[in-house]
């Protein structure tokens, strides 16, 4: 096999659509060095798994002596990008915008080569900020309405009645703006992303240039096995997460899911996933136990998760608290629920609280509590627990 053929077969793996393979082949067979781009909007200010499956493969292409090309979507940003959106999404402040962006650099750094010759950062706003009318008008001039109307989110929308603003009608300009400036070699996205990338090809070669390969990664589950992996709907884990939390999370996920996880999260071949996720040949808590090291192991290293396979072992197969079970000291004898979650840091919002209340995963001293408007009783160090992995004891200044 030659050096391109098994640089081709090793980008491959886990991709879901390439376009295209042969265009991918002979840049590679090339020799240079390939610019390799990556978007990222900061709309949020985690990273969690999800965002990880692009950033890993980017990192593939690091490895293989390319060149990284992370763009910060910081002015893209403003306007948000419109898929899988049945609504307009919110003008994000300027300011948390920058301040996601700033976390978006040191979370991505857990996973890319960050030296200098590897990874270039930009800021869409160094070139975006800066366009003339005139040239907007001329990049809008290469695309169709049409073109943009045929996402699947704008008809429903349309069939609806409801708003579609110029604005979103510009994100994929945009994006694919940001291709044509960068020279970029191949772009890597989502499956979600599929449109936006491909009006990137077709700018770079209105405007001369070689058109970027784009390479389309599958999604990342959520932990309830169903829904993309999302912030908004609580089923993520972020990249920040500790090692016990982070390795908690991986196993709570149905077994289902486990085909996808491997795939997306491990340098594992097909014949050692096939054999894991086989309950003839694996039992699926000692795979599933291996796929979470394997993630734990990727962001806090081997021992951190030996300690914390051995830590969720302890504490759920033998039904014991955390060894290293914090007390928390509250401001009165008696609190409300959902301000008692929060102020022990289990949740970062009443919203947030309420939710985990309503879906049955809080107990206070032994006891379910199901009411998020609840009030407890704070006497001795009664435990806290919150979903299957957070507790403390709780005791009154």
């Amino acid at each position: 096999m030659t050096q391109t053929e098994a640089a081709i077969q090793s980008l491959c793996r886990g991709v879901e659509q390439i376009y295209s393979v042969e265009e991918l082949r002979r840049k590679l067979a090339s020799g240079r060095k390939l610019r390799v781009k990556l978007g990222m909007d900061p709309t949020a200010p985690d990273i969690h798994l999800g965002h990880s499956v692009v950033l890993r493969k980017l990192r593939q292409f690091q490895d293989l002596g390319h060149t990284a090309v992370l763009i910060i979507g910081d002015y893209t940003a403003r306007i948000g990008d419109p898929t899988g959106r049945d609504t307009t999404r919110p003008v994000l402040d300027a300011a948390v915008i920058q301040d996601n962006a700033q976390t978006y650099l040191q979370q991505a750094g857990k996973i890319l080569d960050t030296s200098p010759e590897k990874l270039q950062l930009r800021y869409n706003s160094e070139w975006l900020g800066s366009l003339r009318f005139a040239e907007v008008l001329r990049l809008t001039g290469m695309v169709t309405v049409q073109q943009m109307l045929h996402r699947e989110n704008f008809k429903q929308r349309m069939q609806r009645g409801a708003e579609i603003f110029m604005s979103e009608l510009m994100y994929p300009l945009m994006q694919g703006y940001d291709s044509v400036v960068v020279h970029a070699d191949v772009e890597l996205g989502g499956t979600d992303q599929t449109f936006n990338n491909l009006v990137g090809r077709e700018l770079m070669e209105k405007h001369g240039l070689e058109k970027q390969v784009v390479m389309v990664l599958p999604i990342l589950v959520g932990v309830d096995g169903h829904e993309k992996m999302s912030k908004s709907k609580g089923n993520y884990v972020a990249v920040t997460d500790g090692p016990d939390d982070m390795f908690g999370k991986v196993m709570s996920i149905p077994d289902g899911a486990m085909p996808n996880y491997f795939r997306l999260l491990t340098d594992l071949s097909e014949e050692a996933v096939a054999k894991l996720v086989d309950p003839a040949q694996t039992h699926p808590r000692d795979a599933k136990d291996l796929l979470a090291r394997s993630v734990v192991e990727c962001y806090h290293g081997s021992e951190a998760a030996t300690r914390a396979s051995a830590e969720f072992r302890r504490r759920f197969a033998e039904h014991q608290l955390p060894s290293d079970i914090q007390t928390v000291r509250v401001p009165a004898s008696s609190m409300g629920i959902v301000a008692l979650i929060r102020h022990v840091g289990f949740a970062a919002s009443n919203s947030e609280a309420r939710r985990l209340v309503e879906q049955g995963g809080v107990s206070f001293a032994e006891k379910k509590v199901v009411d998020p408007d609840a009030v407890v009783t704070i006497q001795g160090q009664p435990v806290l627990k919150v979903g299957k992995r957070r507790a403390c004891r709780v005791r009154a200044s």
